[in-house]
């Protein structure tokens, strides 16, 4: 499916931002790490929300190896996290992180957000990557405690990301898409299908964001310049999911 071009990352006279949000799981970068580069390079990201990074042996290290190959920089999560990671672009202004790992089930493995809040231009915005349950119970209770940490974070503009383990007509989907907006749904603008990358049939990742924010476009990134549909195979077990949306700026603008 063809990919009308995103607006570009900019900074507008009143101090707002229009930013590229790109959610991703890696699959842990087992495939082909420079189809994987090219991809988020291709997409020109501000703020990457991974799934399923390295986590274990020297994960740190590779997830720095990730941020030097797109020119981006490390956020948050990764190991401490169990999985879900935060890049950002050189825009972005940090004011602060946390890793919050989730209750563990016997027999399931564990899972946790990687959160941060961020600057960008006169704008302020908390970041959420999450990677939810294959059990359906667990993964509904993760879901609802996603909201309850968007409470805690105390910003107005979030935006949350991640694999979901599930469809837009399951519980755990629809809690997330009736308190945000579900950003493919509002205004797709690409592929909507991620799953899985050569017969894509499931909408399993997703990009949402709190209700303040506009948002200009949402969809899997085919057809967009530089991103090759052997890439999208290559890289990982999913197709990625590229938005643009536009941030009010904060009550001093971009001062």
């Amino acid at each position: 499916m063809a990919m009308m071009s995103l607006p570009d990352s900019r900074t507008e006279q009143d101090g707002s931002a229009v930013i590229r949000v790109l959610s991703y799981n890696i699959r842990s970068m087992r495939d082909d790490f420079a189809a994987l580069v090219r991809v988020i390079r291709a997409c020109a990201p501000d703020l990457v929300l991974i799934q399923e990074a390295p986590r274990f042996f020297r994960w740190r290290k590779a997830a720095a190896r990730l941020a030097a190959r797109t020119d981006l920089v490390v956020l948050g999560g990764g190991g401490t996290a169990a999985g879900p990671l935060l890049l950002c672009s050189l825009r972005a202004t940090v004011e602060r992180t946390e890793d919050i790992l989730l209750p563990l089930t016997p027999g399931l493995h564990r899972r946790g957000f990687a959160t941060a809040v961020v600057r960008i231009a006169g704008t302020r915005i908390g970041v959420l990557s999450c990677h939810l349950s294959l059990d359906r119970t667990e993964r509904l209770a993760q879901a609802g405690r996603l909201l309850e940490t968007v409470d805690a974070m105390g910003v107005e503009h979030v935006v949350v990301a991640g694999d979901l383990n599930d469809v837009p007509s399951g519980r755990a989907f629809r809690l997330l898409a009736g308190r945000f907006q579900d950003c493919w749904a509002l205004r797709p603008r690409g592929g909507e299908h991620t799953f899985p990358p050569h017969d894509p049939h499931k909408r399993l990742d997703a990009v949402f964001a709190t209700g303040g924010i506009e948002v200009l476009g949402c969809g899997v990134p085919a057809g967009l310049p530089g991103v090759w549909r052997p890439d999208l195979l290559a890289a990982t077990d999913h197709l990625p999911v590229l938005a643009a949306l536009r941030v009010p700026a904060g009550p001093l603008g971009g001062r």
